[in-house]
């Protein structure tokens, strides 16, 4: 038996391949279930035990050799091996790895958040899988109002009470229970809504809420709040409006527009050929609101406001299909390497 395996570690020390077949076979014949080294130390049961230590020493061998043959074959055909490889010059220049890019809504996110912040607005952030209190009854929608509808909502069917947040209102809620006035804070965040997807509608989206409770905050401080992020965001000639709206949670309530960043206000397929631009909800805190957060609503008062994030990324980058920001496809993301 010690002169088989001998021999086996000579042929396999000279074996040379040319072909994948050849290598195949030479697995096939020395490291397969039924191949030799297999066979081999299945009759290590016929071996004396004094002799036992020295031949399974030796049948080891065996096997290491039969593999490190083989893997060196493999190596040598698939052309990444130092023989078979092409000499490689040290001398050409680096191929640097392309570089990735940010994700529109994350540009869009962090831009709100750093204009927001400029002027005293911190981040907060909630959890996605909230519970009917938070979402609804504590925003001021009660259990039969019609409001509710307002909002097609994604509830555990296990647990009716349980939902997907419909908006990042459920955050102001929470951070309003913890924190005593004064408050300002921002709550960007991804919500959910069953909506039919297409091009302007989707079931996933983002948004970006806005909070401030004091004493003696008024419609003013809103106004003047929002005028300066628009600017900011859009360009210092930008104008805005408020329009009367109606929101569970706030009252008065109004939808504010801002003047067309493409035509100047001159009318264009953007803004509709009205001149304007529709881009958030907003209004005074519903005093119910400060009430069944234990804030007291006589001493004082706030405001707060809502804005999808693709509708503001789809206006500043003129997209005119929401689907896009979802199906990470690589030549509508490269658009935006030069934003990193």
């Amino acid at each position: 038996m010690k002169e088989k395996v001998e021999q086996y570690l000579q042929e396999i020390k000279s074996f040379a391949a040319n072909t994948q077949d050849e290598i195949e076979n030479f697995r096939l014949k020395y490291l397969s279930k039924k191949g030799i080294v297999q066979v081999m130390f299945a009759e290590m049961r016929n071996v004396a035990p004094e002799a036992r230590k020295e031949m399974g020493q030796l049948l080891n061998s065996l096997k290491n050799e039969a593999q490190n043959k083989f893997d060196e074959l493999k190596e040598a055909a698939s052309g990444t091996g130092t023989e078979a490889g092409k000499k490689v010059d040290l001398t050409l220049p680096t191929d640097f790895a392309n570089l990735g890019s940010r994700h529109p809504l994350s540009i869009v996110r962090n831009e709100i958040a750093s204009i927001f912040s400029r002027i005293g607005f911190k981040v907060n952030e909630g959890p996605e899988i909230e519970d009917d209190w938070h979402n609804f009854t504590a925003l001021n929608f009660a259990a039969e109002h019609p409001a509710r509808d307002m909002q097609d909502t994604f509830f555990i069917e296990k647990n009716p009470d349980i939902l997907l947040r419909t908006h990042t209102s459920s955050v102001q809620v929470r951070v309003m229970q913890k924190e005593k006035p004064p408050i300002r804070a921002i709550f960007p965040g991804r919500v959910f809504r069953n909506e039919a997807i297409s091009a302007r509608a989707h079931c996933i989206f983002h948004q970006v809420e806005g909070l401030y409770i004091d004493e003696n905050v008024s419609f003013a401080d809103l106004k003047q709040t929002l005028y300066y992020f628009a600017t900011e965001f859009f360009g210092a000639d930008t104008q805005i409006r408020l329009r009367p709206s109606y929101f569970p949670f706030t009252e008065p309530s109004a939808e504010m527009d801002v003047s067309c960043f493409i035509c100047g206000g001159e009318g264009c397929k953007i803004c509709k050929n009205t001149g304007w631009v529709e881009i958030l909800g907003c209004g005074m805190v519903d005093p119910n609101v400060l009430e069944f957060c234990g804030i007291d609503p006589v001493k004082y008062t706030g405001f707060a406001f809502g804005m999808g994030i693709e509708r503001i990324a789809m206006l500043k980058y003129q997209i005119n299909d929401i689907r896009l920001f979802f199906e990470n496809d690589v030549r509508f993301l490269k658009q935006f390497e030069s934003t990193l």
